[in-house]
C-alpha cells in the first residue's frame, strides 16, 4: 500500500503509516478497487435501507443517531432509550453486546459513578435501536434480526449494494454483531457522494442532512467528525473501525479511506489532507505526538 502518513518525534521519522485514499471518480492513492470491510462507515448505507424498508422515525434527528458511533454520552442514551420505547420495545431487545462508552471521559465518569458496561451504551445501539424500529414495522421477527438471511439484512446488503455501484464482495460480522459488508474504497466514495447530492426528500438526503444538522448524534461533542461537519458547509463525514472514515463535499467528490494498520491517529490528518485536495479548507485539527506531557512530534499526510 502507498504511504500516506508519517509520525514524526523530535524531527525524527518514528513510524509510517500505509493506506488507501480513494475519490468517487476513481483517482486516489493505493488500491481503491480491492474490496474491504469499511466497518461502521457503512452505517448511513444501512439508514438508507431501513427508511426503504418502511422505517418512520419519530423525528429526524433519530436518523443521525440510527447511523452513529456514538461515544455513549447521556443525550445518546436517552435518544437511544426513546426511538425502543417508540417501538414499544426496552433496551433488552438489543442484540448488541455490553460495552461502555466510546468517550474515553464520558467512560471515566460512568465508572466513578458506579457505572458498568451495558448493550445501549455501546457506540451501535442507535443502529441497532433502527434495526428493531424497521422489524416491527414489518412483522419482522426480533430475535434473529442479525442473521444475514433475516429480511432485514437481506434488505440493507441490497441498499449498500445498489449505493456502492457494485456486488458486495464478503459478509462477516462486525463488532457489534450485525453483518459487515465489503465493498471497494472507490464505492464507498461513491456512495457517500449519492447521499449527499441526492434530491431533497429521497432517503439518500434525508439521512444525509439529518447527519449534518446534528452531527453530535453521529459521533460526539468533541469527535472530529462532529467539529468537521460543524465547520465545512454540506460535509457529510463518518468514521469507522480500523483506520476507516469516508466524507462527502456536495457536488464535488466522495473521499474514502483506510489505514492498513488500522491507527486512529493517522486517520484525521489524512482525510484533511484529502479534502484540501478537493479544494477544501477544513479547520485545524492537530494530531500532536507528546513526550514528558509535552508536543515533541505530529503526525502528518504526506500522500
Amino acid at each position: 500500500m502507498t504511504v500516506v502518513a508519517e509520525v514524526v518525534r523530535s524531527g525524527f521519522v518514528e513510524s509510517v503509516h500505509h493506506g488507501v485514499v480513494a475519490f468517487s471518480d476513481g483517482t486516489g492513492v493505493g488500491d481503491g478497487a480491492s474490496p474491504f470491510f469499511p466497518r461502521s462507515s457503512n452505517k448511513p448505507l444501512q439508514t438508507v435501507g431501513m427508511l426503504r424498508s418502511g422505517l418512520v422515525p419519530r423525528e429526524a434527528a433519530d436518523l443521525a443517531l440510527i447511523s452513529a458511533s456514538h461515544d455513549g454520552e447521556p443525550f445518546h442514551v436517552e435518544r437511544v432509550t426513546a426511538m425502543l420505547a417508540a417501538a414499544g420495545l426496552g433496551p433488552e431487545a438489543l442484540r448488541c453486546p455490553a460495552d461502555l462508552p466510546l468517550s474515553d471521559a464520558v467512560r471515566e465518569a460512568h465508572l466513578r459513578a458506579g457505572g458498568a458496561a451495558e448493550p445501549i451504551l455501546m457506540n451501535c445501539s442507535g443502529k441497532h435501536a433502527g434495526m428493531l424500529a424497521t422489524c416491527v414495522a414489518n412483522g419482522w421477527d426480533l430475535e434473529s434480526y442479525l442473521d444475514p438471511k433475516h429480511p432485514l439484512q437481506v434488505a440493507l446488503a441490497d441498499a449498500v449494494s445498489e449505493l456502492a455501484g457494485e456486488p458486495i464482495a464478503a459478509a462477516g460480522v462486525d463488532g457489534c454483531g450485525a453483518p459487515v459488508l465489503a465493498i471497494s474504497p472507490t464505492a464507498l466514495a461513491r456512495a457517500f457522494l449519492r447521499l449527499v447530492d441526492a434530491a431533497p426528500g429521497t432517503p439518500e438526503r434525508r439521512v444525509a442532512d439529518a447527519m449534518r444538522a446534528r452531527p453530535e448524534l453521529v459521533a460526539g461533542t468533541g469527535s472530529a467528525d462532529t467539529i468537521l461537519m460543524r465547520a465545512v458547509p454540506g460535509l457529510l463525514v463518518k468514521r469507522g473501525a480500523d483506520g476507516v472514515v469516508a466524507a462527502a463535499v456536495p457536488g464535488v467528490a466522495g473521499i474514502a479511506l483506510k489505514i492498513s494498520d488500522g491507527a486512529a491517529r493517522a486517520r484525521v490528518p489524512v482525510l484533511l489532507a484529502a479534502l484540501r485536495r478537493l479544494g477544501v479548507t477544513p479547520p485545524v485539527l492537530d494530531e500532536p505526538v507528546l513526550g514528558g506531557g509535552r508536543v515533541v512530534g505530529e503526525v502528518r499526510a504526506i500522500f
